[in-house]
């Protein structure tokens, strides 16, 4: 009984150290600079989520700067952003699919290019480039909405869905922007 005691106690010691040694490599113990977020919606029998990370300004200049004026957003930081529907929306002229999607956008000072593509991403950049992952011949939807400047700072990059005219919409804020696609 000792001996098995022993064996028992020497597993448990060894899975222990397995499980931080990996938590402690994979910044188990540190928080998340753009932690995870996941956002739903549901109305009838409509439900929406999007899965996204969420960076801070920190005191930095973000849209033009961080995040370049006309080129690929992946729309947040880390993992791809993905945005998922049980039915069919219409965005813009456009019809997107039940399905889920990533998110990316085309940032501008005037207005957004958001764009839902078929493609599941793992990571929303290249890890040597820093450029985004997307692959355009997997767009689905692809719609200009304008730049709303906001009286306040958003800290943090904050994505939405707003319902409180009976109209819905996508949004997205940061700094001091704000956008908003229309979804019906």
């Amino acid at each position: 009984m000792n001996t098995l005691f022993k064996r028992l106690m020497a597993i448990l010691i060894i899975v222990a150290v397995g499980i931080f040694v990996y938590s402690y490599l994979n910044d188990g113990f540190q928080k998340r600079k753009s932690p995870k977020k996941t956002v739903s919606f549901k109305v009838d029998d409509l439900k929406l989520e999007v899965f996204y990370n969420r960076p801070s300004k920190r005191g930095r200049e973000i849209f033009g700067a961080l995040v370049p004026y006309n080129e690929v957003w992946r729309t947040g930081a880390n993992e791809a952003t993905t945005f998922a529907t049980n039915k069919t929306l219409k965005i813009g002229t456009d019809s997107l699919n039940a399905g889920k999607y990533t998110l990316w956008t085309i940032p501008n000072d005037t207005a957004w290019q958001v764009i839902f593509n078929s493609k599941q991403y793992e990571w929303g950049v290249d890890h040597e480039t820093l450029k985004a992952l997307r692959e355009p011949k997997y767009d689905v939807v692809n719609v200009v909405v304008p730049v709303e400047k906001i009286d306040n700072t958003v800290e943090q990059f904050t994505i939405a869905f707003d319902n409180s005219t009976d109209n819905l919409f996508l949004t997205m804020a940061w700094d001091n922007v704000k956008i908003e696609v229309p979804l019906k």
